[in-house]
């Protein structure tokens, strides 16, 4: 790989950080891990060719075009969280899998009751998630900095929000998410 071709893949993992949180090689890799998939089963379910997928993982193209592909993205990081704290078994979360490879996608904010935590409320990931998914199809991570370093001399906990939430880490959201809680 020449160095265009490096500056290139380092400039769209960056660019996937700030639009997914981090670059989707990471991400893809976890959910084939925790959801015991191959490349091949996760670009399935996703509804994405094996070559995309792989285009995506490497850094060699930055953006997931279909909507409704990034929401199948968020609904199994939804189910690999659940299936890794124990609320949803293997067998279970193959026929999540299956549901979440015949969903349409849609609007940015989902209603389905997959994200839930059996008591009917979304999971705190999932309302975090689905704040960052909204104001990162709006807007680019440097555009929300820089729209929360004009807010930050005189609201300065919008400022916050819009950094945490537009431009962070889902972690550092949630924790700032269940900081503001009551």
């Amino acid at each position: 790989m020449d160095a265009a071709q490096q500056e290139a893949t380092a400039r769209a993992r960056e660019l996937q950080r700030n639009w997914y949180g981090e670059p989707l090689g990471a991400l893809f890799r976890k959910l084939i891990d925790d959801l015991g998939l191959n490349q091949a089963r996760l670009a399935a379910v996703l509804g994405l060719s094996a070559p995309m997928l792989s285009q995506l993982m490497s850094g060699q193209r930055a953006k997931i075009g279909n909507p409704a592909v990034v929401q199948r993205v968020q609904l199994l990081q939804d189910l690999a969280a659940q299936v890794a704290d124990g609320s949803v078994s293997a067998a279970e979360a193959t026929e999540r899998m299956d549901e979440i490879k015949k969903s349409q996608g849609g609007s940015v904010l989902s209603n389905t009751t997959h994200t839930t935590n059996g008591s009917g409320a979304p999971t705190v990931k999932r309302v975090v998630r689905e704040i960052q998914s909204l104001l990162r199809s709006v807007a680019a991570a440097s555009d929300i900095i820089e729209a929360a370093d004009a807010l930050a001399p005189t609201q300065p906990e919008l400022a916050e929000f819009l950094r945490v939430y537009g431009a962070g880490r889902t972690s550092d959201a949630v924790a700032h998410y269940q900081s503001h809680q009551n």
